[in-house]
C-alpha cells in the first residue's frame, strides 16, 4: 500500500504569511510536494506558476470563481439565472489551470437563494446544475482536466449551500455521466452531515478525485481535540487504495509549522522524506 500524498491548502495554512508566494515557499520548506488554492485569481497566472515552481510544488486543485461575494454568492453552478457568469468563471479557471499545470477544478455549485425554501427550488437548481456540468465536462475534457463537486455541510458551515451530502453528489454525477467529473470528499463536512465515515468512504471512494481533512468540530489539525480518529481514517484510505491527494484544509490552532507534527509523524511512520514526499 502506497503512503498518502498530502497537499497544503494555502487558503487556510500559513495565515501568518501575507501572500501566496510566501505561503508556497513555506509549504515547500515544510516538505509538501503539492498545494491547493481556493481562489487564486488575485494573482496573475504566470506569477502563480512561477511561485509554485520555485517552491518545488505542484498545484493540484483550484476552485471556480465564487461569483459576487458582496451578494452572498459562493459559486454559481446551480444558481438559476447565473449560467453565463458560471461559464465565464469556468473559462477563467481553465486558463489558470492550464497556466499552472493544475489538473483539477472544483466546480462550485453555489447557494440556495436567500429567503427561498430549499425544497421549492431543488428541482430547478439541479436542472441548471446538470446543464452547466455537461457544458463544463466538455470544456474540461478538451484540456484533459477533471471537475470536482464538493458537498459542504449545511448544519454549521454554509446552511444555504446547494450540495450537502455525498449521496446527492453521486446521484448528480450519475445523471451527468461524464468520466471527468468526480466527487470531492471533505471529511470534515461528511462527518458533520452524516457520520458513518467508514461506510461512506468505502461506498464513494471509487468516484472520489480529491480528499480534504480537518478535525471536527473545531476544523483544526487532524491531531487536535475532536471527534475523528485520523490515524484510522488514513489507514482506511490506504487500505482502500486511494491514490489522489489529501488536502490539508484546516484552521491552524497556532503556528502552522508547529501544527504539522501530525504530518511529520505520518511521514516518519511511512519512511517518507520530508523535503517533498
Amino acid at each position: 500500500m502506497a503512503p498518502l500524498r498530502f497537499s497544503a491548502n494555502l487558503s487556510w495554512l500559513f495565515p501568518e504569511l501575507p501572500g501566496l508566494t510566501a505561503r508556497f515557499r513555506a509549504a515547500g520548506s515544510a516538505g509538501f510536494e503539492a498545494a491547493e488554492v481556493a481562489f487564486p485569481y488575485a494573482e496573475p497566472p504566470e506569477a502563480l506558476a512561477r511561485a509554485a515552481r520555485e517552491a518545488g510544488l505542484r498545484l493540484v486543485l483550484i476552485n471556480t470563481p465564487p461569483g459576487d461575494p458582496e451578494k452572498g454568492e459562493m459559486g454559481l453552478g446551480a444558481v438559476p439565472g447565473r449560467q453565463a457568469a458560471f461559464r465565464e468563471g469556468l473559462e477563467q479557471a481553465v486558463l489558470y489551470a492550464k497556466a499552472v499545470g493544475c489538473p483539477r477544478i472544483h466546480l462550485m455549485a453555489g447557494r440556495v437563494p436567500l429567503g427561498v425554501d430549499r425544497a421549492s427550488v431543488r428541482g430547478e437548481m439541479e436542472r441548471v446544475f446538470l446543464e452547466n456540468l455537461r457544458h463544463a465536462a466538455g470544456v474540461l475534457a478538451q484540456e484533459n482536466l477533471v471537475g470536482l463537486l464538493e458537498p459542504i455541510n449545511t448544519r454549521i458551515t454554509d446552511p444555504r449551500y446547494f450540495l450537502d451530502t455525498p449521496q446527492q453528489v453521486a446521484a448528480i454525477l450519475q445523471k451527468v455521466g461524464r468520466p471527468n467529473l468526480q466527487l470531492q470528499m471533505d471529511i470534515f463536512h461528511w462527518q458533520i452531515m452524516d457520520g458513518n465515515l467508514t461506510g461512506n468512504i468505502r461506498e464513494f471512494l471509487p468516484i472520489v478525485g480529491h480528499v480534504q481533512v480537518a478535525q471536527v468540530p473545531g476544523r483544526g489539525e487532524p491531531d487536535s481535540p475532536g471527534e475523528l480518529n485520523f490515524p484510522y481514517l488514513f489507514q482506511l484510505l490506504e487500505d482502500e487504495g486511494y491514490k489522489g491527494f489529501v488536502g490539508c484544509e484546516y484552521r491552524p490552532q497556532g503556528d502552522t509549522i508547529e501544527g504539522l507534527r501530525w504530518l511529520r509523524s505520518y511521514w516518519d511512520r511511512q519512511g517518507c522524506p520530508q523535503t517533498g514526499q
